[in-house]
């Protein structure tokens, strides 16, 4: 079964400063976000997710390949977050994200080979979610710790789910609370 995008939306953020001070290149963030219809949504219990998890690997280079081009640089982390809306579970939400969706997703951001940090929740349109961050490279790498706050408007609507990846081209500015070095991480 094909996707049913209603839209196709893109943020970007540059922070060039905090704490009073920057320490090199700004922190850009983006994300690209799909809202898809729920094909659950008035229907029975189901065990069988397929209709959410078969197309993981054509949403997943789709969103990956956006918010890639968004960013305008090397993305160094990611994230991904699903926002169900309420006549659905949030197990739909969390479907749309898994399996063949994170391996997309790992492919269109490039040289990516760590799991994706996540989050997921039932809610209604206008629910703001912080997409978290973490380096592609390696998931300790303390630098990258952060979060990308995104906001649909008009959506999800009951029946529908929206599907983000967000990227970040560099660690949080000022970073200093230790921990494995990014360098550290591309040669491990």
């Amino acid at each position: 079964m094909p996707l049913e995008i209603r839209q196709l939306l893109t943020f970007v953020e540059e922070t060039r400063g905090d704490g009073g001070r920057g320490d090199g290149p700004p922190l850009r963030k983006a994300a690209a976000a799909a809202v898809i219809a729920n094909p659950y949504e008035g229907r029975p219990f189901a065990d069988d997710l397929g209709e959410l998890t078969g197309p993981g690997a054509e949403l997943g280079e789709l969103l990956g390949r956006t918010a890639r081009s968004a960013l305008g640089d090397e993305a160094e982390s990611y994230g991904k977050a699903a926002l169900g809306g309420l006549a659905g579970e949030q197990e739909h939400a969390v479907a749309t994200t898994v399996a063949a969706f994170g391996t997309a997703v790992r492919d269109a951001i490039g040289d990516a080979r760590e799991w994706i940090s996540s989050v997921s929740k039932r809610c209604g349109p206008g629910t703001p979610v912080d997409v978290p961050l973490a380096s592609k490279h390696d998931i300790w790498v303390r630098s990258h710790y952060d979060a990308f706050t995104v906001v649909a408007h008009d959506a999800p609507l009951p029946d529908e789910i929206v599907v983000i990846v967000a990227v970040a081209s560099r660690g949080r500015l000022n970073a200093r609370v230790g921990g494995k070095t990014l360098a550290e991480a591309r040669t491990a």
